[in-house]
């Protein structure tokens, strides 16, 4: 009989949480670290605007989430494990995921935090009762992670799937957020491989106007215009549709808002480069090589993933609407 790690590795299944890391690989380098004790994490703190498979997943299957969780607690030698979720999920499944739970060696915990608390190494931090930030890296959380001990992170989505892949139910499938100007919004499960166009197909949601769309988030995702549609949709795995008249300025508002309110401030360069932003974006006459210049020194020297990848809209956008 394959062992789960060999199952994993031969479905090809990728982190969802937009790295796309193989996951038979975290699972195998938290089992062949050598500690006494070790952690898994189930994280349920997706806090990224128009991205809700977590609570779609977590309401309608959360036996098969649970039942993830425990094939890598019985895979993983001296492990314990948490449940990580947002306030409101909390709120909503914990009863219902006690019950599923039982005996098992798996605690409920409630998220502290804001939309940062979704990368790994501040979750961690969070847990451990510090300053909802980021980690330096390395060491990885595989290595040396909560409690300084190996710890397994993965979302909702994986140990769904990893639950499927143990069972042999596997069909390299996945799910994906579909919301904006559509008529069917919702989370649908179709094919890994799907094209931005193939989804909005097969879900009935291809607007007959001219639009674009933001795919992997709806704050740092990417803007697509026609010809990105044959891309594949990766990360968070979520499709936004935006009608092409849509006022460019009033979207990155919108987004520059989130940032300001879900930065830690630890960084200089995506701290200040946000403020810098808001503050462009709140006058009369912008100065879009200027704008340029801050974004891309962002995606350069941003101390992790948020500072790192929030100027991807905003030169994607600029870039569709030959905004110069």
């Amino acid at each position: 009989m394959q062992n789960i790690f060999e199952k994993l590795k031969q479905a090809e299944l990728l982190g969802r949480g937009g790295a796309n890391f193989p996951t038979w690989l975290k699972w195998k380098a938290v089992k062949d670290a050598k500690a006494d004790k070790k952690y898994i994490i189930c994280n349920a703190s997706e806090g990224e605007p128009s991205v809700f498979k977590d609570e779609y997943l977590l309401k309608n299957y959360p036996t098969e989430v649970v039942n993830g969780v425990k094939i890598a607690l019985e895979n993983i030698s001296g492990s314990f494990a948490y449940i990580y979720l947002r306030k409101d999920l909390y709120r909503k499944f914990k009863r219902r995921l006690k019950k599923i739970i039982g005996e098992s060696p798996i605690e409920l915990f409630r998220e502290p935090g804001g939309y940062l608390c979704g990368e790994e190494t501040t979750l961690i931090e969070s847990m451990e009762g510090n300053r909802c930030e980021p980690r330096i890296k390395p060491p990885y959380p595989p290595q040396f992670g909560f409690e300084n001990q190996p710890t397994l992170t993965n979302n909702v989505e994986t140990f769904y799937y990893a639950s499927k892949i143990a069972k042999g139910e596997y069909r390299k499938t996945r799910f994906f957020c579909i919301s904006g100007k559509v008529k069917n919004r919702g989370v649908y499960e179709l094919p890994a491989s799907s094209t931005v166009k193939e989804i909005l197909i097969k879900t009935k949601n291809l607007p007959l106007n001219k639009f674009f769309v933001q795919v992997g988030g709806g704050a740092c995702g990417e803007i697509l215009a026609e010809k990105g549609l044959e891309n594949f949709v990766c990360g968070a795995g979520t499709i936004i549709v935006y009608d092409y008249k849509t006022d460019a300025i009033k979207l990155m508002k919108k987004w520059i808002n989130f940032y300001i309110n879900e930065n830690c401030g630890k960084c200089a360069p995506c701290r200040e480069g946000i403020y810098r932003v808001k503050e462009m974006l709140g006058g009369k006459n912008i100065d879009w090589d200027l704008m340029k210049e801050i974004l891309e020194t962002m995606q350069k020297t941003s101390f992790c993933g948020l500072g790192t990848s929030m100027p991807t809209a905003f030169l994607s956008l600029m870039e569709h609407k030959n905004i110069k």
